[in-house]
This record gives structure tokens, sequence and C-alpha cells, in this order.
């Protein structure tokens, strides 16, 4: 057995790595926000947009943000690497990130909601929504609502939304919303990202209808893979199981090649509204492809934020 491991380890690796994003595309003059980009994959994604444009990222921890950042641009010798603060889990701290990107910057080109929790304790966000649901779903829904605009005036441009497996496990439970009738921190993560197919779902049908030609403005989903990373810090057993099979989890520059491909590959130019894997197509849940749950999720989203989106 020892020796048909070693034979076979570079295979393994190989199946596990996934898909790699080869596409070559430069971003020059081009803008990218991506959130959580301060570790994980959102760090490997802006290490590999960074060599083609210019990368903000948006996160909650900003003396963290800034070592990666230093990082970043000491490797791809890029300066354009800015480091903002955006808190996903207050509404509040995401208007103030949208109207300071509003005033310094006068265009967006892609967006990539990548930040996410999982496995946490019961707990709100600063205005009262479950964590998951409010920083992984909610969050993201309203700081895209404030850069539409944005997005729009500098189209072509992309949305990209990191959701997981996860969201076939998942179903939005309209009469419980925030789990204060019941929970468990598995299942308010994959409701979380069953959340962030739909939106994508609702978002791309929604910006069809606005534009002739399909190109000028995409919103994809994806799943990244089963990566090994800190989204699973708040789970003792679930660290250990990480760190045990971490040989058969892919690395974060490894889980970044989705999120790469869905923002800079030139055959998703006129792309919009699916759901990847491995840089290529995936096949999304039942649920994930209900029209009427997604159009209702878009309009409790829009209530409980206190927005008219149309």
């Amino acid at each position: 057995v020892p020796v048909f491991l070693f034979v076979a380890a570079p295979y393994i690796r190989r199946y596990v790595a996934g898909g790699r994003c080869k596409s070559t595309a430069r971003l020059e003059g081009k803008v990218v926000i991506i959130t959580g980009a301060n570790t994980g994959i959102g760090k490997e994604t802006a290490r590999d947009l960074a060599q083609r444009g210019k990368v903000i990222i948006a996160c909650r921890d900003i003396a963290k943000g800034e070592a990666a950042a230093s990082e970043i641009r000491a490797e791809t010798g890029n300066q354009q690497v800015i480091v903002k603060k955006l808190d996903l889990a207050d509404t509040k701290s995401i208007r103030e990130f949208a109207e300071k990107f509003l005033a310094e910057e006068k265009e967006l080109h892609i967006l990539i909601n990548n930040a996410g929790v999982m496995l946490c304790p019961y707990s709100k966000t600063a205005d009262g929504f479950e964590m998951h649901l409010g920083v992984n779903h909610l969050g993201h829904f309203l700081l895209t609502f404030l850069l539409l605009e944005r997005l729009k005036q500098s189209a072509p441009a992309r949305i990209v939304n990191v959701s997981s497996l996860a969201h076939h496990g998942g179903r939005i439970r309209f009469h419980d919303l925030h789990g204060e009738k019941s929970y468990n921190r598995g299942l308010a993560y994959c409701h979380s990202k069953l959340a962030n197919v739909l939106f994508t779902r609702e978002l791309a049908r929604r910006l069809q209808g606005k534009f002739q030609r399909r190109a000028e403005f995409t919103a994809n989903a994806l799943h990244p893979g089963s990566v090994y990373s800190e989204l699973v810090r708040h789970s003792f057993v679930m660290t250990w199981m990480w760190k045990i099979f971490s040989f058969f989890l892919k690395t974060p520059c490894e889980g970044a090649q989705t999120s790469i491909y869905c923002a800079v590959a030139e055959e998703l130019d006129s792309v919009t509204g699916q759901y990847f894997s491995d840089c290529r197509p995936a096949y999304v849940s039942p649920r994930g492809r209900d029209d009427e749950t997604a159009k209702k999720l878009w309009s409790v989203s829009c209530e409980l934020l206190g927005i008219q989106w149309d």
C-alpha cells in the first residue's frame, strides 16, 4: 500500500487540483474589487489578478490586508494593490466602503464577492441577521447594489459570486431566515451558499433585460472546491479533519482558479447566470434553479436591507 500511494501520489494531487485558468487576459486600466482577499483563495485570486491590473482588497482586518497586499506588491511589482476596510457583518461599514470607493474610483470592471464565514456558532451581525446569511449573502447583495451603477458605467463588467457545492444541502427557510427557531451551523452555511446561487441567477436575469448585448454585463457563481484554508476555523473537528486529509484538499492557489477563470476568461464574455467548478460549467441543484424562490429571496433581501432594487 505505501508503494502504491507513493506511485499514485502525483496523479492523486493532479486530480485534486482540478482545472486551471489558462487565460492570459490583461486588465490594464481596469479595476477589480475582491472581498476577503487578505487570506485563502481570495488572496490567491488577488495575487493572480494583480499581475494583470489594479486590485482592491476589501477586508475587515486592515492589518492582515496590508500584509497580504505588501506581499503581492513585492511579488508582482504592481503598486496598485490597495486595501480598503469592509466589514460585511455591518451594513454601515458596507455603505461607507461603497461611498469612499465611488468617490475615489471612476470605474469598476470586476466585482468578486469572495469573503465568507463557515460553521459559526449562532450569532448575529450588527444589523440582527444570522451570521452566515448576513455575511455570505446579504452583505454581498448590498455591496453589489451599491456598486451596480459604477459597474454599468464601466461595462463590459463582471460580477463573480463565490458559492459552494454545499448549496446542494441548502434551502431558503423564509419562515426562519435568521435561525431563531432552529439552528445548525452546517446547514446555515449551506443555506447561505444556496442564496449565493439564487442571487446570481436572479441578478443575471434582471441584468440581461437591461442590455441588448449580453456581453455588456455578466454575473456568474462558482464552487472553488474543497480548499485547505482558514474557513473552517470555527470548528475544532473540521480543523483537525482538514489537517489530516490536507493531501486530498486543494491549495488556496488551486481553489482560486475558478474565481480567476470567471473573472477573466475570454470565452465567458457573453456567459451569464451560470455556475462553475474546476473552470467549467457544473451541476446546480434543483433548489438552485427555482426562479420563484430566487425572486422571493430578492424581494425579502431588499426588505431586510431597506433598499429598492427593481
